[in-house]
């Protein structure tokens, strides 16, 4: 745990002088996200906020923050850990992405569309994948559905998606299968691309549809497996 605190002092720095629970709480959010924290982690008040060098009441502030946002749960008597979702969790993570991906490609209004961010994740996911740097694939994945909402201009939209796509890596960190996940929607998403490029909203719209509600039911399929297995094992 030493090296991993230590590596976590260095996000002091992102800090500034003005330390707030929403800038520490915008690091643990990162720091979730790239799995340095797992799911069903304990996250210690005292470790974590020596390292970062903030006080108990503004760690505790950070806390109740990505507790609001599902990714921590704060259980009694026992202390805060990140989240461990249920199966159930994620199905309703895929409605909510379909309502709001699907949504804001059907109101982009008249091609062309500004498709620069999307392009970007697109190619830098491909170049990944000839890598084989599996994690980079996830990464620009998960940008690629960034970028994708970002086109509604709305910031509003962009801090929902952005929770959401937080959960959705809570869950991804427990399959721990980027290959496996995301190597499968590489075309797709260069489908759903070209759809826009050539103006197609109704064709992009469809794409991503059939791409959501088949990523949907693969990784419902995998995750319940594991979470059943380790429901077994704690028996």
């Amino acid at each position: 745990m030493g090296s991993e605190l230590g590596e976590l002092a260095g996000d002091r720095r992102l800090l500034g002088r003005t330390s707030t629970a929403e800038r520490v709480a915008d690091i643990l959010r990162t720091r979730i996200a790239e799995g340095f924290f797992p799911p069903g982690a304990r996250l210690s008040e005292d470790a974590i906020g020596g390292a970062l060098g903030v006080s108990r009441n503004t760690l505790r502030e950070a806390f109740r923050l990505l507790t609001h946002e599902r990714l921590l749960v704060h259980e009694l008597n026992r202390g805060v850990f990140v989240r461990v979702l249920a199966v159930e969790d994620v199905e309703d993570i895929y409605r909510t992405r379909r309502l709001i991906e699907c949504a804001v490609v059907r109101g982009l209004g008249e091609p062309p569309f500004p498709l620069d961010g999307l392009r970007l994740a697109v190619v830098g996911g491909e170049r990944a994948a000839r890598e084989e740097n599996w994690p980079g694939v996830s990464t620009a994945n998960i940008h690629f559905h960034r970028e994708l909402v970002a086109l509604a201009r709305s910031a509003r939209t962009d801090e929902l998606m952005r929770g959401v796509l937080a959960e959705l890596r809570l869950v991804f960190h427990v399959v721990d299968d980027p290959r496996g996940l995301h190597e499968p929607y590489l075309v797709r998403n260069r489908e759903i691309l070209e759809a826009l490029e050539a103006g197609g909203r109704d064709d992009a719209e469809r794409l991503l549809a059939d791409y959501l509600d088949d990523s949907r039911a693969r990784l419902v399929e995998v995750y319940a497996g594991l979470v059943a297995d380790g429901d077994a094992a704690e028996r």
